[in-house]
């Protein structure tokens, strides 16, 4: 249990800075990044599809910071969710990197193309308003100009409670991260990745006025985000934690392979990295064809849905049923074919 709320604090802990970042950034450009990137639907899918591929959940947790912000569309965070394997994908380019490398080819083309079908045909209008609550607020005033040099000796040197505190709690990620305590085994690049973008917050948290560290940063992320965020990651973790202990899920699906497509896909609702790592030992050991692999690669995304479960229920099992029709789609056809 104390892994997994070590674990758990990373997770929140990375979606916290990324919505910091996402915040710092529209404000600052006065929103004109927002609007450049929503431009284009098709600009959308590319660069949600590659955020996906993206080894790691890094790249997912970004779209669904995005997507609460109402930044993207619902099918760019479609194609992201269809597109990233999350830790998996370490595995599988260490297991069967020839493999590997087609399925993340093929996973960002079906989920560039599901995601213009989504948008094409279905329009979740009650989706947008459930979090119409949490769009990126714009303010005119000069209190939102983010970076002012000449007050910065003076947020360092006298902090107010709330600018102490979430300096405080960065640098507690940060000796984690540095420690090993919260980052475990996690690879070197994704170490120094994560330090770099805690270093970037702590630089927004000292430099910003007292306005956008009060309304943007605690009222908004602080409070209404990161505890719904970290509770929910903590519970889903736990329960895997428990399910995993009582079921041998390997052994299970081993018997029932004239099932295995429908367990593949099934799975994915699980957000969770772990069920998907038998599927990848299935694969690499000749067991299940890579009309499996894919199949159940394009419906799980690793953790990347966990934040969108605190933000959205709704938005959670929609994206998940999505995915999974997708999935069976694509893993059927593949069956049929043969590969």
């Amino acid at each position: 249990m104390y892994n997994i709320f070590l674990k758990s604090i990373m997770i929140s802990g990375f979606v916290f800075v990324m919505m910091v970042v996402i915040e710092y950034i529209n404000v600052q450009s006065k929103g004109l990044w927002q609007k450049h990137f929503t431009g284009s639907k098709w600009k959308q899918y590319i660069i949600a599809g590659l955020l996906g591929v993206f080894p790691g959940c890094l790249g997912a947790f970004t779209v669904v910071a995005l997507f609460s912000h109402k930044l993207i569309s619902f099918g760019a965070l479609v194609t992201t969710m269809i597109a990233t394997s999350g830790d998996e994908a370490f595995v599988m380019f260490a297991m069967v990197p020839k493999q590997a490398a087609i399925l993340t080819v093929i996973l960002l083309v079906v989920g560039i193309a599901a995601g213009y079908i989504t948008d094409k045909f279905y329009h979740p209008k009650r989706i947008f308003e459930e979090i119409s609550g949490h769009n990126l607020v714009l303010h005119d005033e000069k209190e939102c100009k983010c970076f002012q040099k000449d007050k910065f000796w003076s947020n360092l040197i006298h902090p107010s409670s709330y600018r102490l505190s979430v300096a405080v709690g960065i640098i507690s990620l940060m000796v984690g991260l540095a420690t090993g305590l919260l980052s475990g085994k996690a690879d070197l690049w994704i170490k120094i990745t994560l330090m770099f973008s805690f270093i970037f917050v702590l630089f927004i948290v000292i430099t910003v006025p007292d306005h956008f560290l009060n309304k943007h940063i605690w009222d908004h992320i602080v409070k209404v985000h990161l505890p719904r965020i970290f509770l929910w990651v903590f519970g889903i973790l736990l329960l895997m934690h428990f399910v995993n202990l009582y079921i041998d899920v390997e052994n299970w699906i081993s018997n029932n392979m004239f099932v295995v497509l429908l367990i593949a896909v099934f799975i994915g609702v699980i957000p969770e990295s772990g069920p998907h790592m038998v599927f990848i030992t299935l694969f690499a050991s000749g067991t299940v064809p890579f009309s499996i692999l894919l199949a159940n690669s394009i419906s799980q995304d690793g953790h990347g849905m966990l934040p969108m479960l605190a933000e959205s229920k709704k938005s959670f099992l929609l994206v998940k049923v999505i995915n999974m029709v997708y999935a069976l789609v694509v893993g059927g056809v593949g069956l049929f074919f043969g590969f």
